[in-house]
């Protein structure tokens, strides 16, 4: 009896040791449970990761950001559970030199391309962070638009004798539809860039359609369809078999909620000094997802 009495104690204390071995060890982590959304260093890259993680809290959902050099390796390696991306520079990242142009097909050879173990959800059919060319109002004329639009489809009639510009580092087609665009001259900033538009030195510049600090009184040549650019639609990529149903659910709804206008508002917002974690929020606020 005696025996038997003093192993049934021993089991008592070893279940009572590995229980407090169990919450010290929850205790010691405060980010257990919570999903990693993933980002680069810069301000539209922490934005997207924003707007996705407040789209998990919002369903109830513990998450934070953190950004990376390299924030597909940290999905890749487990590190990163959702990263958002451009459906277009992940298209390139994984097949340099794919031609598909529009959403529908550039989301779809996109998702063939992707590692093993990382899987994309749904892409946001109307944001958009895609180059676009601005023109002055007196080019959009000549070319057949108006003071306000005009269409990309006229280029290639002007083909011979472009002079581009485009922020230096900025990634820009190197042909739209049947013209084979000339290399473009660089310049330091949008400011700059923009000032030799106005002064007659370029024909057309450079941007993207989500910029927010593209002028008033210059004119985007609209991409119609078929698409003569490649798409830049926003899309959340994440571990395979990472996310609940309802945590997929969370980021997939963001597709029918966030679109390009916001997208250049919440880029605005950020530019001037405003936290994007906050600016994130504050959207996902004004449009709560689920309705």
């Amino acid at each position: 009896m005696k025996t038997g009495r003093l192993v049934a104690l021993l089991l008592v204390a070893a279940v009572a040791v590995l229980s407090l071995a169990g919450c010290g060890s929850h205790s010691g982590n405060p980010h257990a449970g919570e999903v990693v959304v993933g980002s680069g260093r810069d301000a539209e890259s922490t934005l997207l990761a924003g707007i996705y993680a407040a789209a998990l809290r919002s369903y109830g959902f513990p998450a934070r950001t953190e950004p990376s050099d390299n924030p597909m390796a940290q999905l890749d390696s487990g590190a990163f559970t959702v990263v958002p991306a451009f459906t277009g520079q992940m298209l390139q990242t994984l097949r340099p030199g794919a031609s598909q142009l529009s959403d529908t097909q550039v989301y779809r050879t996109m998702v063939s391309a992707l590692p093993e173990g990382v899987a994309a959800g749904d892409y946001t059919t109307s944001a958009e962070d895609k180059p676009v060319l601005m023109v002055t109002q007196s080019t959009a004329r000549a070319w057949g638009g108006n003071n306000r639009n005009a269409d990309l489809s006229a280029l290639p009639k002007h083909c011979d004798g472009l002079a581009l510009g485009v922020v230096a580092g900025r990634r820009v087609p190197a042909a739209v539809g049947s013209c084979l665009l000339p290399a473009a001259r660089e310049f330091p900033s949008e400011t700059t860039m923009f000032d030799a538009l106005r002064a007659g030195q370029l024909t057309a510049a450079w941007t993207t359609t989500a910029d927010p600090a593209v002028p008033g009184d210059l004119v985007s040549l609209a991409d119609g369809k078929p698409a003569l650019v490649q798409a830049e639609n926003v899309v959340p990529l994440y571990r395979r078999n990472a996310l609940s149903d309802r945590q997929l659910l969370a980021i997939n709804e963001v597709a029918g909620v966030l679109d390009t206008a916001a997208l250049a508002d919440m880029r605005r917002q950020v530019a001037g000094g405003a936290d994007p974690q906050a600016v994130a929020g504050g959207w996902l606020a004004e449009h709560p997802l689920g309705r």
